[in-house]
């Protein structure tokens, strides 16, 4: 049976929330197929800056994340799901700065991640990202929109496992903003320890 968490009644004032491997996104069976299914999350306390939420069967973002209530939000984990994208409401979320994507079936990511002034990590391994041309149009719209490497304080880029190179990856909109930004740091500690070589995003 697909797991529930408490009342938001019973979690104000947590900062801390991690539910990984609850299956919350997995429907509850029921007798009757018409019955409605419960919310797999209650409202969330604007109180929290750290949400795991990895190995749940989501297969959309649940709207209670992509909430103008969650501003103090630091750092998000929603790797181990289904999703495809983001919902545009990822921009709510302005203090972000470690977003943990991994093992998804995400092909592309929304405009509106370019409102996450203060995001720095990045992970999106083993999605489904995938790069034919670099000639990018609106029938073959860039993956990764431009505004992530130009609009964040991103240092931090994952992505491992994508069906895509790092000479691809060098052609993107933008892209140049983000290695410039990480060469004025590169033998300096930054955001989650000593910087690696991230060139090349964990790509060939």
């Amino acid at each position: 049976m697909a797991g529930s968490l408490e009342p938001v009644s019973a979690l104000r004032g947590l900062q801390i929330l991690s539910a990984g491997g609850n299956r919350l996104g997995k429907p509850t069976k029921t007798d009757l197929p018409y019955q409605s299914q419960p919310e797999p999350l209650p409202s969330l306390p604007n109180s929290l800056k750290q949400l795991k939420l990895d190995a749940n069967h989501f297969s959309s973002v649940p709207p209670q994340i992509c909430s103008p209530s969650l501003v103090k939000l630091e750092k998000l984990d929603l790797s181990f799901n289904l999703l495809a994208t983001l919902p545009s409401g990822i921009g709510f979320l302005t203090s972000l700065v470690d977003l943990n994507l991994d093992n998804n079936c995400i092909v592309s990511l929304p405009e509106e991640i370019g409102k996450l002034k203060k995001l720095k990590a990045l992970s999106l391994r083993k999605n489904l990202i995938r790069v034919e041309s670099t000639v990018f149009s609106e029938r073959n719209p860039q993956p990764i929109p431009s505004v992530i490497f130009t609009d964040t304080l991103i240092i931090d880029l994952n992505l491992h496992g994508n069906k895509m190179t790092n000479t691809q990856l060098n052609e993107f909109d933008g892209f140049s903003a983000f290695l410039e930004r990480r060469t004025k740091i590169k033998n300096k500690n930054v955001y989650g320890g000593a910087l690696t070589d991230l060139n090349v995003c964990g790509l060939e």
